[in-house]
């Protein structure tokens, strides 16, 4: 096992390079999301087909339309919202991972608990592996891991306690491309939940290589996973850089 580092450039240059990353400020992606999680947690629909905006270097993003044509969803740190187009207010909650607190596994979600779950989620997604440049991050390489008949790279990430994110330590496995394949966690706010969640299709969106296919499952004790139910599924239909 070593610090990281040699995988860590080796991803980000397979991934379009910090420098042109540097140059982005926003994603604007058209997104269907689905799977069994939605239901399960009593918001279902929602994220069918909808846009997802949001800033590349720091913790922000919006859903639109979200719920009606003239709303959208805010997410920012320790705030989540519903606002109309023009910025007024309609529900907001503030410290939304606190609200999490007292759920179980079972415990349904109010729409402003999927909003900041689905948000935090996607501005990862988005900014993976660019924002393990930031502050804060600690990156270990640890043994690779054989799958499909490929033997994958394996970092293992400890978040910095400033973002939002699924869990504390993730684990993120790479090809001989350097490009993701799979992502391991366990969501605080599912109830710890371990997933292992597969990435697909990568393509180039203005020098920044993003998959456009990702399946999430249950992840079993000798780290395979449960092919049903699928918990979450994340098409991307378009992704605008600027």
């Amino acid at each position: 096992m070593n610090d990281g580092t040699e995988l860590l450039s080796l991803v980000i240059e397979a991934h379009g390079g910090i420098e042109r990353w540097n140059q982005l400020k926003e994603a604007d992606i058209h997104v269907q999301i689905g799977g069994f999680t939605w239901i399960y947690k009593g918001q279902p629909d929602l994220l069918n087909d909808i846009h997802y905006r949001a800033q590349l270097h720091h913790q922000y993003g919006n859903y639109y339309p979200f719920v009606s044509q003239d709303n959208l969803s805010v997410f920012e740190t320790g705030r989540v919202a519903i606002e109309t187009k023009g910025g007024e207010l309609i529900e907001e909650l503030l410290h939304p991972r606190a609200s999490f607190a007292a759920h179980t596994r079972e415990s349904k979600w109010s729409k402003l608990q999927l909003v900041y779950f689905a948000s935090y989620a996607m501005w990862n997604y988005l900014t993976f592996p660019f924002n393990f440049t930031l502050p804060g991050f600690m990156l270990q390489e640890v043994e690779p891991w054989t799958e499909n008949g490929e033997s994958w790279r394996r970092l293992e990430v400890t978040f910095p306690d400033y973002l939002e994110t699924h869990s504390k330590k993730q684990t993120f496995y790479y090809g001989e491309d350097g490009l993701l394949r799979r992502h391991d966690y366990n969501a605080v706010v599912l109830g710890g939940v371990p997933a292992a969640h597969y990435v697909y299709n990568h393509k180039d969106f203005s020098g920044i290589m993003i998959p456009t296919k990702r399946r999430v499952y249950s992840r079993k004790e000798d780290n395979s996973f449960s092919a049903e139910p699928v918990f979450i599924t994340i098409d991307i239909l378009d992704v605008k850089l600027k």
